[in-house]
C-alpha cells in the first residue's frame, strides 16, 4: 500500500477471452482515468486497444454515463480499478432474440 502524499495507487485492467491483465501502479494525484490507462503501458501488452475510442469504467460502472465523468475528465482516486472494455461483437438484445427464436423453433 502506498501512503506517499500526492500519489495514488490504481489498477488498469483489460481482458480477452483467453488472456487477462491487471496492472497496479502509482500515479500523481489529479491523474485522469485516460492518463492512467496511457501510463499503464497496457497497449504494449494488447496492441489492439485504441484508448481514444475504448470504453472505460470503474468496477463495472461505465465512465461518461450515469453521472460519472468521461475517462479524460475523471480524476482517479486511491485504489480505483480502471477497466478497459472490448467492443461488443453483437448487440445483447440480438443475442436474446436469437436464443428466444431458437427455443421457439425447438418446441
Amino acid at each position: 500500500m502506498n501512503d506517499e502524499p500526492g500519489v495514488v495507487e490504481v489498477e488498469v485492467a483489460y481482458a480477452l477471452p483467453d488472456k487477462q491483465k491487471i496492472l497496479c501502479f502509482n500515479v500523481p494525484e489529479g491523474t485522469t482515468a485516460m492518463e492512467a490507462a496511457e501510463l499503464s503501458g497496457i497497449v504494449k501488452e494488447f496492441p489492439n486497444i485504441d484508448l481514444s475510442t475504448a470504453k472505460m469504467g470503474l468496477f463495472g460502472k461505465h465512465l461518461g454515463t450515469k453521472g460519472l465523468a468521461k475517462p479524460e475528465d475523471y480524476r482517479v482516486k486511491h485504489r480505483d480499478r480502471i477497466e478497459i472494455y472490448r467492443p461488443l461483437i453483437i448487440d445483447p438484445k440480438e443475442i436474446r432474440r436469437r436464443r428466444a427464436e431458437k427455443k421457439k423453433n425447438e418446441s
